[in-house]
This record gives C-alpha cells, sequence and structure tokens, in this order.
C-alpha cells in the first residue's frame, strides 16, 4: 500500500509539473505580426475595428491548424507594406500581393490562393458624344469632299456636251448650266432618277452610261468609307494590348504590380497612394485610365457608387496571382504552405470567393 500511495503522489506530481510545462510553453509563444493594408473585398474594417475580408476569413480557416498566436499591423500604402515585409518588421503579409520577379528578389512567397487580373478602369463614354465628335472628323470631311468632287466632275462633264443642244436643261449660262448638270449627276448617283433632265447628245449620253456603271461602285465605296467614319469608337475599341495605353493619361497604384507592369513596356503612367484616389481622378477626368488589380477596382466602383460613370473594361492585361509575403528566407514559409494549400482544398473556401465576386 505504501509503494501505491507514492506512485500516486508521484503521478499527481508530474501532472502538475507537465501542465505547468505546457502553460510555460504557452505563455511564452511567440505572437506574429501580420502586416495588413486595407484592400477591400481582400482585407476590411467593420464599425468595431476588427478586421475582415476574404483574406482575413481565409488565414483564419488557414491558423485553426496551425494556432498561430498574432495580431494585425496595419499600413496605409501598399508601399509601406512591402517595406516592412521585406525589412522584417512584420514577420509576414496576408493581403492580396502579386507574385512578380522583382518582388520575389527581395521577399518569399507562399503558395498562391487567389487568381486575379489586372485590369482597367476608365469613364463612361457617351454614344450622341462620340458620333457628333466622328462627323467632324477628317475621315468624315474626306469622304463627303471625295463624293462631292467625283459628283462636280461627272456634271462639268456632261454639261460640256448639253450646254449648246440642250440648253433649255443644261443652258441659261455658265453658273445655272453647271448646276444643273451637277443636280443630274447627283440624281443619277443616287438612281432616284428624276427624269427632269437627261443627256440628248451621244457624247452626253455616253457619260451618262459610264457615270451610271461607275456610280454604283463609287457609291458603294464612299458609303462604306462614309460608315467607317461615322462607325462610334470607344476606348474600348483602342485598346488591344499593354503598348496601346500609351494614347491615354494613365494612374495607378504606387509599388503595384500594376505600375511595375506599366513601367516594364515604358508606360508613363501617374502612381498614387491608392485606388480610391485613382477612382476620384478618373471620376474628376484627370486621367484616363487607371490600371490595377481587376477584382479590387470593381468592388471600390461599387462601394463607391460610381458604377454610372465609370466603367472596368472586359479585356485585361495579365494574369495575377496572389499570395502571402514574408521576409526573404523565412521559416514561416514552410510551415504555412501545407496549412494553406488545405485551406484552398476545402468547400469553405469555394463558397468565400463565390461570395464576394
Amino acid at each position: 500500500m505504501k509503494y501505491y500511495l507514492i506512485l500516486l503522489a508521484l503521478f499527481f506530481s508530474l501532472s502538475i509539473i507537465a501542465q505547468e510545462s505546457q502553460d510555460s510553453i504557452k505563455n511564452t509563444q511567440k505572437t506574429y505580426k501580420i502586416g495588413i493594408q486595407l484592400t477591400p473585398p481582400f482585407v476590411t474594417q467593420n464599425p468595431n475595428g476588427t478586421y475582415d475580408g476574404l483574406s482575413i476569413k481565409g488565414w483564419n480557416m488557414v491558423n485553426e491548424s496551425l494556432d498561430y498566436e498574432f495580431e494585425y499591423q496595419e499600413y496605409e500604402t501598399l508601399t509601406a507594406l512591402l517595406n516592412a515585409v521585406e525589412s522584417g518588421e512584420v514577420d509576414f503579409s496576408i493581403n492580396p500581393i502579386t507574385v512578380t520577379d522583382s518582388r520575389m528578389l527581395r521577399m518569399d512567397f507562399s503558395q498562391p490562393y487567389f487568381i486575379s487580373h489586372t485590369g482597367v478602369a476608365k469613364r463612361k463614354e457617351s454614344q450622341v458624344f462620340n458620333i457628333l465628335k466622328n462627323l467632324w472628323s477628317w475621315e468624315f470631311i474626306s469622304a463627303i469632299l471625295a463624293l462631292l468632287g467625283v459628283i462636280f466632275i461627272f456634271g462639268f462633264l456632261v454639261w460640256i456636251f448639253e450646254r449648246k443642244k440642250n440648253a433649255e436643261e443644261f443652258g441659261g449660262g455658265k453658273g445655272k448650266g453647271l448646276m444643273e448638270g451637277f443636280w443630274w449627276s447627283a440624281v443619277t448617283m443616287t438612281t432616284v432618277g428624276y427624269g427632269d433632265k437627261s443627256p440628248r447628245t451621244t457624247g452626253g449620253r455616253i457619260i451618262g452610261l459610264i457615270w451610271m456603271f461607275m456610280a454604283i461602285i463609287i457609291i458603294s465605296s464612299l458609303t462604306a468609307s462614309i460608315a467607317s467614319s461615322l462607325t462610334v469608337k470607344s476606348i474600348n475599341d483602342e485598346i488591344n494590348g499593354i503598348a496601346d495605353l500609351n494614347r491615354f493619361k494613365v494612374g495607378t497604384v504606387n509599388s503595384s504590380s500594376a505600375a511595375e507592369l506599366l513601367d516594364l513596356y515604358g508606360i508613363n503612367s501617374e502612381k498614387l497612394p491608392t485606388e480610391e484616389e485613382g477612382i476620384e481622378l478618373l471620376k474628376d477626368n484627370r486621367i484616363e485610365l487607371l490600371v490595377y488589380d481587376e477584382p479590387i477596382l470593381r468592388y471600390e466602383i461599387e462601394k463607391l457608387n460610381a458604377g454610372k460613370t465609370i466603367e472596368v473594361l472586359e479585356q485585361t492585361l495579365k494574369k495575377d496571382y496572389y499570395s502571402y509575403s514574408f521576409p526573404k528566407n523565412s521559416d514561416l514559409v514552410d510551415e504555412i504552405d501545407p496549412a494553406l494549400v488545405r485551406m484552398l482544398k476545402r468547400m469553405e473556401w469555394e463558397n468565400l470567393i463565390q461570395d464576394y465576386k
């Protein structure tokens, strides 16, 4: 019995020591600093000060298996956040940061957790204004001038033959005769054929015959040219690739992957602290295009009730991969990656993505 009591006392002593050890480990567990920047819909803030959004909810799911103690460190701009990650001021960031070649030289990245695109936002255009603007374009004016020139040439030729032998229809002085020839040429070309004037001489009829056949070809070509000049061309039709952006006044967010893309292709752009400022510049017509991450642009436009004046083009410039970012050579990448991959396979994550689309 004495030995049983000793063993029982030893068991309780070991249990107490183990519990105290666990409590000590728990109390000394590192609290990780996670850098964030408000980037709706991925990182948002509730009225009570707590953080929300797709990236926040995704991290909470990842941390279910990691059980990290953490706190968020908020930064005002993307530039400040990237600098904090690179310098090790924070342990990592869960913000939607696009993986690029230049960034991979500065920091490490996890597995991508979201696939996006670089989009282009612009002011909505008035179709009526574009049509009126095209009416004053050189393409339209040159087509009309060419049409009038051809009509005058054949009117002049028929007047040469008819002015003496058919004076009642093409006579009455040079000015009146030429105008009558012009009228006949226009009526013949448009196949209206009022019959009030017709050539009677052999030369005039030959000119008329040639003109009737030529007019079919000419009017078809000129009509197509005029229709083409009146076609409403919007910015959407003018942007087929990144190089086309050089014709516009472009804005983007400083230190973003969109800014890197524009610089890579030599596109001059105004670098802005946030996408909200870019949208305001678009509304005020101080820039023509805002290039940034497509889902963020669409969310901000909807949030600011700017959908009536601003739209995002359907065509995108490139595909983007959002990942967690870490200081260079961080051991946390290997710890977090497996948990992140498991989270991406969960139905809850797919449902979250659908909710934020």
